[in-house]
């Protein structure tokens, strides 16, 4: 338990320093806002050269205050973690040697993956980075929203009063890097372990099966299925393999029996026996 706890802890630091990275090193010298919280704290830094570390913790100090309630201590406690750690590192990178400018577009991309990594780890260990993350936690636990999706529909408000002080189209640039830091998240959160499903309905079910056993060394899980217009029963396959399994799944099915219907779809995350956990 302590072992996983203090993972948990490290991927709140090492994620609250690459989130301070893509702001200090990507966001703030090419001009683009972010959304939520930290949004804020950039526009006030073009605006009045606040320091965004500073701006960054008391914000976010305030907003744990009203939201703390709505979450369990671990989370309240990794998300104190979060605040402090992201706001001590964009502080501590305010004044970065080698600060990449130019290309907006690039550094749009890049923004939008080095934020994204950075919240997806801390989202990842329990935490929040504070702000919007808060309002996102609370989206996902009441609405059933992604948490990707939570904060990328606050974080396109944000932008859109920012379109004021940067423009419409370093705000348009920063849409790019937003949504590209929400894929990021989810893919962190939920994507580490993707696997793809096979359903697999067929008359020769049996034969399908054993060679997936005996050649494959994947377990099968079998369902009872029936026609709907025949009525008739019929055995119906379930595997999960890795990606690079599936072209030899196809074909082995195929030759089996090819008027076998086949149905691909993809599995963010898997967990159990054959698989690595996330």
């Amino acid at each position: 338990m302590l072992q996983h706890r203090i993972k948990e802890i490290f991927l709140i630091i090492i994620g609250s320093l690459i989130f301070a990275i893509g702001i200090n090193y990507f966001a703030i010298p090419n001009m683009l806002s972010e959304g939520g919280v930290i949004g804020i704290t950039v526009v006030t830094y073009y605006l009045f050269g606040w320091s965004p570390g500073i701006v960054n913790f008391s914000i976010n100090a305030v907003l744990l205050l009203l939201g703390y309630k709505f979450f369990d201590k671990k989370t309240t406690i990794y998300t104190i973690l979060g605040i402090l750690f992201s706001s001590f590192f964009l502080y501590i990178t305010e004044d970065v040697a080698y600060q990449v400018n130019g290309d907006t577009l690039l550094a749009a991309l890049f923004a939008g993956v080095f934020v994204g990594l950075g919240l997806g780890m801390m989202f990842r260990a329990g935490g929040t980075s504070g702000g919007s993350a808060i309002l996102a936690r609370l989206a996902n636990q009441y609405l059933g929203w992604s948490l990707g999706k939570g904060v990328l529909v606050i974080d396109i408000v944000v932008i859109a009063a920012s379109v004021f002080i940067i423009g419409q189209e370093k705000a348009m640039y920063t849409l790019v890097a937003v949504f590209i830091g929400a894929k990021v998240i989810d893919y962190v959160i939920e994507g580490l372990n993707s696997r793809t499903a096979v359903t697999i309905i067929s008359d020769h079910s049996k034969e399908i099966r054993q060679y997936i056993i005996d050649n494959m060394t994947r377990g099968v899980t079998i369902l009872e299925g029936r026609g709907g217009y025949s009525q008739n029963q019929k055995e119906v396959l379930y595997i999960v393999i890795n990606q690079p399994e599936l072209m030899q799944l196809k074909k082995a099915v195929s030759s089996v029996d090819e008027l076998a219907f086949v149905v691909v779809h993809d599995v963010r995350d898997v967990l159990g026996k054959g698989f690595k956990g996330s």
